[in-house]
């Protein structure tokens, strides 16, 4: 069994500090709230693409989970690994979406992110995403900000950034949303995989070879797939796929999402600046969710919190199931 790890100190401190703060200016905005018009905040960075929140090109940026203790419930006694392949079985029971290529997949999240990775207040915003389920159209959403009601932007285009350029965006078309081709059995979805990874959009001066023929690769294209639909058993098996990597730990404490489910939380490897955590619901292990922290001068400090709401199938964007 892994050994469970210890957050930093002072790190979960210093988030519930900053959770509670702005728990506090969330509420006050919502009592002096009025309804005057049609309000639109983009959050800087959003983006949709490889693995609800993984920093990978299309990403949805920023989505994450806010964490703090929850009176003294004791940490999970779970290995990683365990609780990866408690969340393959939750996965087994779900309902199975089907979709053509000319349809969408629907995302709502909450997510709540900052405009700089390490410090301002946070903001929380839904998101409502339409992702083509082929791959055949770009990627549109509309958000409104949890304080506005009557907030909802318009719908807006998501493109990928430009490695060399982040202020340039690709005209490109993302990757499939509709995962129905995938093997469910996890032997065969690690060979699918290494000859199928996700498209990082790397700058021209990459080692493309070394990336993308990287033992890590398939893991990570296992990852990006959470941001759209994988059926329940191919989901399945890509839990159980995970819970073969290396280095994946559970983070000691209760951990709270954007909604206020509780959860617990796995630390993925191979995160470079800060780290990736997976949020499961604690009873259950359905996937909740992600969240994301960096690490500036040896302080961690969260950078942005998200759960997912719902998720469904339509035929446009802008269309609710």
């Amino acid at each position: 069994m892994n050994k469970i790890e210890q957050s930093p100190h002072g790190f979960e401190e210093q988030l519930l500090t900053d959770l509670t703060a702005h728990v506090v200016r969330r509420a006050e905005m919502v009592s002096a709230a009025r309804p005057v018009g049609r309000r639109t905040r983009f959050l800087r960075g959003w983006r949709l693409a490889g693995a609800f929140g993984l920093a990978v090109a299309l990403t949805v940026g920023g989505l994450a989970v806010q964490t703090m203790r929850v009176g003294n419930q004791p940490p999970p006694t779970a290995s990683a690994s365990e609780i990866l392949r408690m969340a393959a079985d939750a996965a087994r029971q779900q309902p199975e979406l089907t979709a053509r290529p000319d349809q969408y997949v629907f995302t709502e999240v909450l997510a709540t992110t900052r405009e700089k990775p390490d410090s301002g207040p946070y903001t929380t915003v839904r998101t409502q995403i339409w992702q083509s389920a082929g791959g055949v159209a770009h990627t549109q959403a509309r958000y409104r900000p949890e304080t506005d009601p009557n907030g909802w932007s318009e719908l807006k285009v998501l493109r990928p950034n430009d490695p060399a350029d982040p202020d340039k965006e690709l005209d490109v078309f993302p990757s499939p949303a509709y995962h129905g081709d995938l093997p469910t059995d996890p032997d065969e979805l690690l060979q699918y995989l290494r000859e199928h990874p996700v498209d990082l959009h790397l700058p021209e001066a990459a080692d493309e070879q070394a990336v993308y023929g990287g033992e890590s690769m398939p893991y990570t294209t296992a990852r990006s797939m959470l941001d759209g639909y994988v059926p329940p058993r191919a989901l399945a098996a890509l839990f159980e796929l995970l819970a073969r990597e290396p280095g994946a730990v559970v983070i000691s404490g209760d951990v709270v999402d954007a909604a206020g489910r509780h959860g617990v939380a796995i630390r993925m490897p191979g995160v470079i600046g800060g780290n990736e955590d997976f949020i499961f619901d604690r009873d259950t292990h359905v996937y909740l969710g992600i969240r994301g922290s960096v690490v500036r001068n040896g302080k961690e400090s969260l950078q942005s919190a998200a759960a997912l709401l719902r998720v469904a199938i339509v035929d446009r964007p802008g269309q609710l199931p």
